[in-house]
């Protein structure tokens, strides 16, 4: 009566890119996860750094040292 098996879906994991990248490749990597523009991502980065009073760049580190590259 109800069919048990899920559609299949594309799986989208959060890599590092090694081809968009300017330091670690983070920015990139969420770019192509999303499939956004990777200066968008850098941008809202920015923009999170001075206005999060360093927030953005924490969360820059954080992401490079355990997000693994492709």
């Amino acid at each position: 009566m109800y069919d048990t098996e899920t559609p299949n879906r594309p799986t989208r994991t959060l890599r590092r890119s090694r081809s968009d990248r300017m330091v670690a490749g983070v920015c990139g990597g969420i770019a192509e996860m999303f499939g956004i523009d990777a200066a968008l991502v850098r941008i809202g980065l920015v923009a999170a750094t001075l206005l999060g009073f360093g927030t953005g760049a924490i969360l820059y580190l954080v992401c490079w040292m355990i997000v693994p590259e492709e």
